[in-house]
């Protein structure tokens, strides 16, 4: 009896060989399936960009510039792309913004922040359309604020997965901007110093999108109709 049961011994030990060998060929696909799934993943979440922080030509601490040095205004707009708050804003004072720029009455410094990249659906809308800014006011400044404004005449709904890199360049076009500037976008050579930008404004004690500073004063007024921001900067002005 000893020696049929010292003999079944070797089988069952084989089956639990085989057994093993079963789950770690089972576990090996699952893993690969995994890695094929996430190579091939449509849903269109984009890596954060890695490297230097290198600011555009002209960008003052964080902001880019626009207008004449010399005007009695320095007016501050910190925004995200996605925030449909700053959407508002720019749709009730963006050419009142223009005007005041022209005029030589404002010199204007645009914080473009990503902080809502979460509401995007893992697509970094943020982060993508805030590094298109700085890519067009590093080549072309005279054409960021049309195209600041075409981003938010086109802004897509909060939560959503925001436009594509395609769309971005194709609002770019048609606010003038070159297509050889538009297909720098892809390099995204400004996104390390969006995440920076944004980090030192919250550090600096930044509470949300838009805020709006009026010669260093944040503006508490009515920001989403126009008439009250303008008319405190031309108070500004006297």
């Amino acid at each position: 009896m000893v020696g049929k049961q010292a003999g079944r011994a070797p089988r069952r030990l084989g089956k639990a060989r085989v057994a093993g060998v079963v789950i770690v060929a089972l576990l090996l696909v699952a893993i690969v399936f995994t890695i094929v799934r996430a190579a091939g993943d449509d849903s269109g979440a984009k890596p954060a960009a890695s490297g230097p922080v290198v600011a555009p030509s002209g960008a003052v601490d964080g902001a880019l510039v626009v207008g004449q040095a010399g005007a009695p205004v320095k007016v501050e707009v910190y925004l995200d792309y996605m925030c449909p708050y700053c959407g508002q804003f720019e749709r009730a004072n963006g050419d009142e913004i223009d005007r005041l720029i022209g005029d030589g009455t404002a010199r204007l410094y645009l914080y473009p922040l990503a902080f809502l990249d979460e509401m995007s659906g893992g697509t970094r809308y943020s982060t993508r359309a805030a590094n298109a800014a700085a890519t067009v006011y590093d080549q072309a400044p005279d054409k960021l604020l049309p195209f600041n404004n075409a981003l938010f005449a086109h802004q897509p709904p909060e939560g959503s997965t925001g436009l594509s890199d395609d769309q971005i360049a194709g609002l770019a076009g048609q606010a003038g901007v070159p297509k050889a500037i538009s297909d720098d976008f892809d390099e995204r050579v400004f996104e390390p110093w969006v995440a920076a930008s944004t980090q030192a404004a919250f550090d600096a004690g930044l509470g949300g999108t838009p805020t709006v500073k009026i010669n260093g004063v944040k503006f508490e007024g009515d920001l989403y109709t126009v008439g009250p921001f303008t008319h405190a900067v031309t108070e500004a002005a006297k």
